[in-house]
């Protein structure tokens, strides 16, 4: 059972929607128990089964649809010749089992696992959030934030030019200094074509924001493309420790990608 969820954290964090199919209850003789699960991704592959046969093609297709729909529900399916649902099954049992849809979580890439990026990490996590770190440092990794929350890890800036990006990623530049921050933008902007992202963020002061962005014009990157990049960092609720960077940040991407405008909830 726990395998299956470790199988469908990785297919969410790949991009791979899929349906948790679970036998709910059974009657009569049946293949699988109550409890049995098995993992159906958008294409019909499987991990797992609850039966196999005819049945579980049905099965299959059933959770097809329900990748569709996004609905959770729950399917009978009758092993026997006296429903006028049957579909030849001469098990002489009925199985019940529930179908969870689970759709694609939304990725945050964060370069640079030090103090800021865990404490990103931590609350993106926490929203719901895919998160995959990049540092060169593997002893930052050891840490049960990342190895209890299945987040997933890479060298940077190295991987980030062969990274598979999708346009719902977010990004963020929280490095142990600038040289890795610059050397992850450019990176990402050299590439071609230059991946598109829903959002781009680089941490900093204004000096060293406004230092490495001419550098990298000044070098041939296309100035369209440094001036999506949002640089300081985060929204402006004078943050000051990794926790309170975290919430900046964190409250800026979802301000960004939710098309959200900001500002006091109060009523004035």
């Amino acid at each position: 059972m726990n395998n299956i969820y470790s199988i469908l954290e990785r297919e969410l964090r790949a991009g791979y929607p899929c349906v948790v199919v679970t036998v709910i209850a059974t009657k009569g003789s049946t293949p699988r128990k109550t409890g049995a699960k098995m993992l159906v991704r958008g294409d019909g592959s499987i991990q797992g089964t609850v039966g196999g046969g005819k049945f579980e093609s049905l099965v299959i297709e059933a959770a097809v649809n329900a990748l569709e729909s996004g609905e959770l529900e729950t399917r009978s399916f009758p092993l026997h010749e006296l429903s006028d649902d049957s579909f030849g099954a001469i098990c002489g049992g009925e199985i019940t089992v529930l179908l969870e849809p689970y759709a694609i979580k939304q990725r945050l890439l964060i370069s640079g696992a030090g103090h800021c990026g865990q404490a990103l990490a931590e609350l993106a996590i926490q929203c719901g959030w895919a998160v995959t770190v990049f540092d060169d440092r593997p002893a930052l990794f050891d840490t049960p934030l990342y190895t209890e929350n299945h987040a997933d890890f890479n060298a940077a800036p190295d991987a980030l030019r062969s990274f598979e990006f999708r346009p719902d990623d977010c990004l963020v530049l929280v490095s142990k200094g600038h040289p890795e921050d610059r050397a992850a933008v450019k990176a990402v902007l050299s590439r071609d074509p230059v991946p598109e992202l829903a959002y781009f963020g680089m941490i900093g002061s204004d000096r060293k924001v406004s230092m490495i962005l001419k550098d990298l014009e000044a070098e041939g990157l296309a100035a369209e493309e440094l001036k999506k990049i949002y640089a300081p960092i985060g929204l402006n609720i004078g943050s000051e420790s990794p926790a309170e960077i975290a919430v900046s940040i964190m409250a800026e991407i979802l301000q960004v990608t939710r098309g959200a405008r900001g500002g006091h909830s109060r009523l004035k």
